[in-house]
């Protein structure tokens, strides 16, 4: 049985994959730039990596953040994370760093998963931490969240996004 709040989001997501939107903040944000009404992301969290590693999002300030909010039972998910895996290995040297953050399955479930789908960027335990979705607010997954060098946030996407849809943004961010 599904908890109230999953249950909900798995309906927003499933909704979110049937009219998928990003919202850029401003007209320079929607050319992948940010501009000055921009928000702060709240970097301060510290999360378990599927190797039980402390990751800290702060440490990750002065690189291009995709932040990546999933699950393993999420369709659109799956078909996202593939172009992550590219926009990764691509983007990478030039400063890119891909979290992906699981919304709320076991460390168990994620490991098998993250090697099948070949994520090679962080891989993130989110179960449980309400902390984390108040900062970075989804009703529904995927939800992505691209933030700039200088820690604001940049784009929002909430549904599929595909790398045809992100990559603009990012190389605009590099």
């Amino acid at each position: 049985m599904l908890k109230g709040w999953t249950r909900l989001a798995v309906a927003a997501g499933l909704f979110a994959l049937i009219t998928p939107t990003g919202r850029a903040h401003g007209a320079a944000a929607q050319a992948g730039l940010c501009d000055a009404r921009a928000e702060r992301a709240d970097l301060d969290f510290t999360l378990k990596d599927i190797q039980g590693k402390d990751v800290t999002l702060s440490d990750y300030r002065g690189r291009v953040i995709l932040l990546n909010f999933w699950a393993t039972w999420c369709g659109p998910c799956r078909i996202e994370i593939p172009g992550f895996v590219e926009l990764y290995k691509t983007y990478r040297s030039r400063g890119l760093i891909v979290l992906g953050v699981s919304a709320d399955d076991p460390v168990a479930t994620l490991k098998p998963f993250a090697a099948q789908m070949k994520m090679d960027y962080p891989v993130l335990v989110g179960n449980g931490r309400d902390d984390v979705q108040k900062a970075f607010p989804w009703e529904g997954l995927p939800k992505t969240f691209i933030i700039g060098r200088d820690g604001t946030i940049c784009h929002e996407h909430s549904g599929l996004a595909t790398k045809n849809q992100i990559e603009p943004i990012i190389k605009s961010l590099m």
